[in-house]
């Protein structure tokens, strides 16, 4: 099924292609294979064969979704960007997937002589095959799990060449949301001597942690692919982040002509710096297999001295201290860029989840990039790594349901071995919302998942998301015949049933709960149950970051009737429920959830006005149509509903200096004050009152007709490195450099030096439109450019001009 695999821990070149690699003296283990391929959308019957003419195929680098790109548009207006209106795809977002084909043409060189060449492929949306020099390699239908191949055995003589071929084929109903399609992760080349470490071959746990020191366990599993036995000996050291030896140990090893062998030892570091979501702080383990003197493979393995432990009793603790879990639900999908995982992209997402408090994100439903699972543990985000969104019953006709029983084991493997030393993993995921979760099938497979998943790593929680019995099959099931289910659990993951967690712990006291996703409304009911009870560890809301795709399922509409799903189609293509929008803005439930959270003290929204005749229809995930704004011209005197989020005893709500009203608040009831006020130009200004003292306030400003653009970079300096971004943010200022709200002002991106513009978008959920046209209308006074470098030092000056609006330049240093 799988023929000889290799995976590399090393560091990766992510500025360095083959093509600069291979005149290289020094053995560069790992490097990204990125570069300089070609692509096809549509069926070719031989392109995999090493003769088929293939100069007419697109040029693209890697990583590379093709459903983001333009389709040709049509008189009808069914089609505008990348989205094509089409009555089935909702839940895909409007995006087109089908059949791909890529081919890479490559020659070896003197280093690749004597020596075993693999192929990685960190994630391809999906039912992928690969070929080399038209041999199939395999198949690999999972679109979210890591997997490579030994191709030795069919490269060409050095200075010929060969030829990589991967179809993917993303065809039929196969999701539930937008997927994204191709090879939308990295791709990497691998050299290693006949004596290496084996595919996924070290683990590092720490069994014993504390201030004082450490105990660091370390397995390494080596691979011999030699026909005569091999003496090596291994040493590892283990590196402080400044690059000072902490600690070392060395071990021999002999192995047999075409075997493996494996070998375990316990390092111990002194006053160690332990890993936390506070000070995620790293060390490296170095890993040289030598043959005397001589070095013949090396991994580095950077990995986290942490404890993780919970019960019932005491709650999550990390480092055995107790930390409730603010968290949210991500897709993989990085907006405008679709699922493209470049490496700022994915860096970028935690970034901004972590500046808003969250300290934990659940990978749902599927594996994700190692790029961005590097991130968090770099900035110290604690994760959730999922596995399955259906086991053998579908969700979608043409889903994963379909090599469920041949991959399963397969697949978790992947996703454990590959993530397992990254310390911001504390949970793995075996499933969501199964529709077969209790029944005589689901139980046997959760036990199978469950001991399989404990057998690859007894180090971490075993959890699964349960929801409530809404498929018809399964209509009018009791809550409580998941019990079954839970008692094969570690950690017991329920969707949306905060109401339950009482009177389950009644039933079963030692039973650990988190709420695996969460309502953005109920954010107050989660947080307080989980600062209340320690069997309650926290809670992921559904989501933390917009997505493309389960379209409108988070929208609020305005209707002539009250409806129970107000979910709509068309121009909706995101799910419209994240508290950071596609763009990384803030929404008004983002404003909530940093009250509740005690992240920031008060908060301030508006409501939109009601147009005459309708009604809000707001869906489960979705939130009132406010927005932090007092400029409402044409609307003076007309009253507004304004809402002010506290935890104060009491807050004041003044205009222009004069008190409006006074909320005592209830904390265990709300934390929201509600106020109705006639709208009049000027300062709108809300306080907190505590023992008679204001100690925090809150100002809108009505603002003036828009004067000028502004841009901001979150980076100003990037580097000279395709793997990095910059994220300009464009805003309409009046004439005191306020920004406006409510601006709708078309505007246009220009750019100059050494870089690319690769997509520019705004945050408006039911705005499709082309990522790739440099022309965009602001949404809610913003939109976004996403700055793209090329490999050389320099600047990079992007444009911003609009009519009858003073332009604006922003200037990024390339280093």
């Amino acid at each position: 099924m799988i023929k000889k695999l290799l995976f590399i821990f090393a560091a990766i070149s992510l500025q360095c292609g083959y093509a600069q690699q291979k005149a290289s003296k020094t053995l560069i283990r790992e490097y990204t294979f990125d570069k300089d391929w070609l692509f096809f959308k549509g069926t070719v019957s031989d392109a995999q064969t090493i003769s088929y003419q293939d100069k007419s195929w697109k040029k693209v680098e890697l990583p590379h979704d093709w459903t983001i790109e333009d389709l040709p548009e049509q008189k009808n207006d069914s089609v505008v960007g990348p989205f094509k209106r089409t009555t089935n795809s909702l839940t895909t977002g409007y995006t087109i997937g089908g059949t791909g084909w890529y081919r890479k043409h490559f020659k070896t060189s003197e280093l690749d002589k004597g020596k075993i060449v693999s192929i990685y492929f960190d994630g391809v949306y999906n039912n992928s095959d690969i070929y080399i020099n038209g041999q199939h390699l395999g198949r690999h239908p999972h679109g979210y799990t890591a997997f490579y191949y030994d191709i030795t055995p069919y490269l060409n003589p050095q200075g010929q060449d060969n030829v990589l071929a991967v179809c993917v084929r993303n065809e039929g109903s196969n999701s539930r949301w937008y997927s994204g399609s191709g090879l939308y992760r990295h791709v990497s080349l691998i050299r290693t001597d006949y004596v290496h470490v084996a595919p996924w071959g070290i683990a590092i746990t720490t069994p014993r942690v504390s201030n004082n020191s450490s105990d660091i366990a370390m397995t390494t599993v080596v691979n011999n692919y030699g026909g005569a036995p091999a003496d090596i000996t291994i040493h590892c050291t283990i590196l402080d982040t400044g690059g000072n030896k902490v600690s070392e140990k060395v071990k021999s090893l002999a192995i047999t002509g075409n075997g493996t062998g494996n070998t375990s030892f316990v390092c111990t570091v002194d006053r160690p710096e332990l890993w936390s979501v506070d000070r995620p702080y790293l060390y490296k383990a170095v890993t040289e297999l030598r043959v005397g003197k001589k070095v013949i493979d090396k991994v580095e393995t950077p990995f986290g001295i942490r404890s993780i432990s919970a019960n019932a009793k005491t709650g999550f603790l990390l480092n055995g201290k107790k930390v409730i879990l603010k968290g949210g639900c991500i897709h993989h999908d990085n907006g405008p860029l679709g699922a493209a995982a470049i490496d700022r992209a994915e860096e970028r997402k935690i970034e901004l989840l972590k500046q808003n408090g969250y300290n934990a994100v659940r990978m749902s439903h599927n594996p994700p990039s190692k790029i961005i699972l590097d991130a968090c543990d770099r900035l110290g985000m604690l994760v959730i790594n999922e596995a399955f969104d259906q086991w053998e019953i579908p969700k979608s006709k043409d889903d994963y349901h379909l090599n469920f029983k041949e991959w399963w084991k397969s697949d978790l493997r992947s996703m454990i071995y590959r993530d397992r030393n990254h310390p911001s993993i504390i949970m793995w995921s075996i499933g969501n919302e199964i529709t077969e979760r209790v029944d005589t099938l689901g139980l046997r497979i959760t036990k199978e998942l469950a001991q399989e998943t404990r057998r690859l790593d007894p180090t971490r929680f075993v959890t699964e998301a349960l929801c409530e019995y809404w498929e018809p099959a399964n209509k009018g099931k009791d809550w409580s015949l998941t019990a079954p289910a839970f008692e094969l659990l570690d950690i017991a993951g329920y969707n949306y049933l905060w109401q339950k967690y009482e009177a389950d712990h009644k039933k079963f006291p030692e039973r650990i709960i988190v709420g695996a996703e969460t309502l953005p409304s109920a954010a107050l009911a989660n947080y307080t149950m989980a600062e209340k009870f320690p069997y309650v560890i926290g809670d992921f809301v559904w989501t933390a970051f917009e997505y493309i795709g389960e379209a409108s399922v988070g929208n609020t509409i305005y209707d002539s009737k009250k409806r129970k799903r107000p979910v709509l189609g068309w121009p909706f293509y995101t799910s419209g429920c994240g508290d950071l929008d596609i763009t990384g803005q803030k929404k008004p439930q983002s404003y909530y959830r940093d009250v509740v959270w005690r992240n920031k003290p008060i908060a301030i929204q508006v409501h939109r006005p009601i147009p005459e005749g309708k009604v809000e229809n707001i869906s489960r995930w979705g939130w009132p149509d406010e927005i932090p704004s007092w400029s409402w011209a044409g609307h003076e005197g007309n009253p507004f509903e304004v809402r002010v989020f506290s935890r104060a005893p009491l807050v004041k709500l003044l205009l222009n200096g004069e008190v409006v009203g006074e909320h005592i608040m209830r904390e265990q009831d709300s934390i929201t004050a509600t106020f109705t006020v006639p709208y009049k130009a000027g300062v709108l200004k809300a306080v907190n009152v505590e023992n008679g003292r204001e100690t925090a306030e809150i100002i809108l400003k009505s603002t003036g007709a828009p004067h000028h653009l502004r841009l901001n970079a979150d980076r100003s300096k990037i580097y000279a490195n395709r793997n990095d971004l910059s994220y300009v943010t464009l805003e309409i200022l009046d004439h005191e450099g306020n920004v406006i709200p409510e601006a709708a002002v078309d505007v246009e991106f220009s750019i100059e030096g050494g870089g690319e513009i690769v997509a520019v978008a705004n945050g408006n959920p039911r705005g499709v439109r082309s990522f790739k046209s440099f022309k965009c209308t602001t949404f809610q006074g913003k939109c976004l450019a996403i700055i793209r470098p090329f490999e050389k030092k320099g600047k990079i000056i992007l444009h911003a001009s609009g009519k009858d609006i003073k332009e604006s330049k922003i200037s990024i240093t390339v280093n």
